[in-house]
């Protein structure tokens, strides 16, 4: 496609848009949508909370009176064509007269896939597609993963000393990093569906595993819900007094099948939980069936913030989509804890990773790194 400058700044314009969204929507895509009218925008919108209006139909309630018949929308994703919680947007375009439609990238959604297009173009819309692709397939990277592999984004989060440390020998660990890094890890938590911890993490620790930061704060129009909280807990070791069933938002216990945690499930069940009960690979819990079920439930991404043990299974299992590590300028010595577990025996077998993004935050240093496909 010969794509105009015009063409591209608008669609850049429906991605910033659709930015707006990105702590909101979930378990729908955030989207964003801008209607250009005789060579000036008309109306613009994002995709509020579910429920609420799609990006379309926020653009088109926008333009108010004016005229739009034979205008140009710019979706960064292929609009909607099935019945939801809401009408189907392609109706609402095709009803408005929009004459052409101008895609960023379309929806693996099997409701959709396609089928947006389909009808639009049926309706006589000119339709053209994959304009600032890899942008919006990027935005939408855990919606997008979770149809098209049935499990949702993993990032992994870490905190360490220079020297790699996570933890004293003992355990204390509290505060690595300093408060503007621990600020940027509710922002984190606030893209995230769940957060998931292991339970020598809950046992230490007692986390309440929280969003504590509000929309005002992250400069976004819709009020943030919290997480999913998930314990990975084989045994079923944690208390129903703790900390997390005194939380809102609901808290998903993760334990291997049996009789012994089945008998143990209900003082759980009662202060509050759901328990899940998954199949083994060898004496742990399959992460993997883990993430299936977390998807099964809408989670699109889903951030990891827990011990070496854990955090290291995530990434020898081949989980890790992201991993963010924030760095304190301290050094904590070789009896500290490391950040993971992993068995890797020779350089040859080691994992490599791609920097992403490094900045400072606060006195900290904060890395994302994602890892080279296929390890």
């Amino acid at each position: 496609m010969n794509f105009s400058i015009i063409d591209r700044e608008m669609m850049s314009q429906a991605l910033k848009l659709a930015a707006k969204g990105r702590f909101t929507t979930s378990p729908n895509p955030t989207v964003g949508c801008v209607i250009v009218a005789d060579g000036k925008i008309a109306g613009q919108g994002f995709t509020r909370p579910a429920g609420g209006n799609h990006a379309e139909i926020e653009a088109l309630q926008n333009a108010g009176d004016t005229d739009v018949a034979g205008a140009t929308a710019y979706v960064s994703l292929e609009p909607c064509s099935h019945q939801g919680k809401t009408g189907p947007c392609v109706e609402a375009l095709i009803a408005a007269g929009i004459g052409r439609v101008v895609i960023a990238c379309e929806d693996p959604n099997p409701q959709v896939a396609g089928s947006g297009i389909e009808k639009l173009q049926a309706a006589g819309i000119q339709v053209e597609s994959g304009l600032l692709e890899d942008q919006a397939r990027d935005i939408n990277r855990g919606f997008i993963k979770r149809h098209e592999q049935g499990t949702p984004w993993v990032l992994v989060k870490m905190a360490a000393s220079l020297d790699g440390r996570t933890a004293m020998a003992s355990g204390q660990s509290q505060w690595i990093t300093t408060p503007p890094a621990r600020q940027d890890v509710q922002r984190l938590r606030a893209a995230s569906c769940a957060i998931i911890t292991g339970i020598g993490t809950q046992l230490m620790d007692d986390p309440s595993l929280t969003v504590r930061i509000t929309h005002e704060e992250l400069g976004v129009e819709d009020s943030l819900q919290q997480p999913l909280r998930v314990v990975v807990d084989s045994n079923l070791q944690m208390a129903a007094t703790a900390r997390m069933f005194e939380q809102p938002g609901p808290t998903l216990i993760a334990t291997l099948d049996g009789e012994s945690q089945r008998e143990k499930s209900q003082a759980l069940i009662d202060a509050g939980a759901e328990v899940v009960f998954l199949p083994a690979i060898g004496e742990h819990i399959d992460l993997q069936a883990l993430l299936v079920a977390l998807a099964t439930r809408g989670c699109n991404q889903v951030m990891v913030e827990a011990g070496a043990g854990l955090a290291g299974a995530f990434i020898a299992e081949g989980l890790l989509d992201e991993l963010v590590c924030y760095w304190a300028p301290k050094l904590f010595g070789n009896d500290a804890r490391p950040m993971f577990n992993l068995p890797i025996r020779t350089i040859d077998a080691h994992l490599a990773l791609s920097v992403k993004d490094m900045r400072m935050i606060g006195e900290d240093i904060r890395v994302t790194l994602t890892p080279d496909k296929d390890y």
